[in-house]
């Protein structure tokens, strides 16, 4: 264990300082993107301090389901069936088969590809995005919620149609596999009423030791948290699926008005050890020396992303009435600019891409770089873009 032990000494070192580097910057530069470019550097293509392993991947994927679980927890499921929710979903669609056909013609007509790359430059991540919309004064403004909306559809669709389109399984195997996945997660949603109905004395004890070092209600979370990612890796689905769900699930099983102090234990937990685990193992899953190679190319991919993603976002903004709260033009290039910005779902997708050899080492790499540089970028800019915020009436 010692090596790995001192790779996650790094890596925790590497945790640590993005925050002070983000204070230094008076957070125009928001701590993720110093999480990503430090793991580039103690990383296998940087110094060699640290490596992956299976103890390391572990707090990695507990790390993105908790970015999906906290993202979950956020999400209103009222606000997807509303109007906004609605147009949201029509123009995902829209970014989907706007990009879908673009990548058919340019790799020839190979379906499998275009449909991964597709995938990949149309997602929004929601997860990487919520400290960034709080670090930035955005929570509760008709952009913030804008956000989460578009954040939610951009990332729980792709992981939908990533499991549809992309699996080994026919079409109507995979669906059987997700409908078998959903009876599971609302088995799992109803195991705390019928248990507090028929064995009372348990919900005492998780109450009891709600505030004491058990933390009773926090392991709960965590225990569906584990189960559902374990059961969408049994059903060979993206653990990314099981980490939404519960977050979800969260939401409605949790009282209203113990559900802010909860988040809050929550993102203790997960933005003090695992989440920044996950940054910064995607750093240093960059292989440095493709873009050395290719560096155009990488700089051409930050570009068609924004396009694919955020330009039908912006257009729909500013031309049709999508049921937002957004009146003034440098709002809804501020939305544009959040909607584009992804990477835990470029990642999911090439990997699960790269396994099934329709994408190279190389092109993946690349994806997931100009991923992380999506969100260097484009919170940024939309950032400076961004006036004086305000608040929802």
């Amino acid at each position: 264990m010692t090596d790995t032990l001192i790779s996650f000494a790094w890596i925790a070192g590497v945790g640590l300082l993005a925050p002070v580097l983000s204070f230094a910057t008076a957070k125009k530069v928001p701590a993720v993107v110093f999480l990503i470019a430090l793991g580039v550097v103690i990383g296998p293509s940087g110094l060699e301090f640290a490596t992956d392993g299976e103890a390391v991947d572990l707090v990695r994927e507990l790390g993105l389901g908790m970015l999906f679980l906290l993202a979950g927890i956020e999400l209103s499921p009222a606000d997807l069936r509303g109007k906004e929710g609605r147009n949201a979903i029509l123009t995902w669609a829209l970014c989907v088969l706007l990009a879908f056909g673009a990548a058919l013609a340019l790799t020839r007509g190979e379906t499998g590809t275009a449909t991964v790359l597709a995938i990949a430059v149309t997602s929004t991540a929601l997860g990487t995005l919520l400290p960034i919309i709080r670090q930035q004064g955005l929570t509760g403004t008709p952009v913030g919620n804008s956000v989460m909306i578009h954040g939610a559809v951009g990332e729980l669709a792709p992981v939908l149609a990533m499991a549809l389109l992309l699996s080994a399984r026919t079409t109507w195997a995979t669906a059987a596999v997700l409908v078998a996945f959903f009876t599971v997660a609302l088995i799992i949603a109803l195991v705390p009423r019928t248990v507090r109905r028929t064995v009372p004395w348990v919900g005492w004890a998780l109450r009891d030791g709600v505030g004491s070092t058990n933390q009773t209600v926090v392991r709960a979370i965590v225990t569906m948290l584990a189960v559902l990612m374990a059961v969408a890796s049994v059903f060979d689905l993206d653990v990314v699926l099981g980490a939404f769900a519960a977050g979800i699930i969260v939401r409605q099983i949790v009282p209203a008005t113990a559900l802010p102090d909860l988040t809050g234990k929550l993102e203790v937990l997960g933005y003090g050890l695992f989440i920044p685990v996950f940054f910064v193992t995607s750093g240093m899953g960059i292989d440095t020396g493709v873009i050395g190679d290719r560096p155009w190319f990488l700089l051409g991919l930050v570009p068609v992303i924004l396009l694919a993603r955020g330009l039908p976002v912006l257009l729909r903004e500013l031309w049709t009435t999508t049921g937002s709260a957004l009146h003034t033009g440098r709002e809804k290039l501020q939305l544009s600019l959040y909607a584009a910005t992804g990477l835990p779902i470029i990642v999911a997708v090439t990997e699960v891409a790269t396994s099934s050899g329709l994408l190279g080492a190389e092109e993946a790499s690349l994806l997931v770089t100009a991923g992380a540089l999506t969100v260097a970028v484009f919170p940024m800019v939309a950032g400076a873009v961004g006036g004086k915020t305000r608040p929802v009436h």
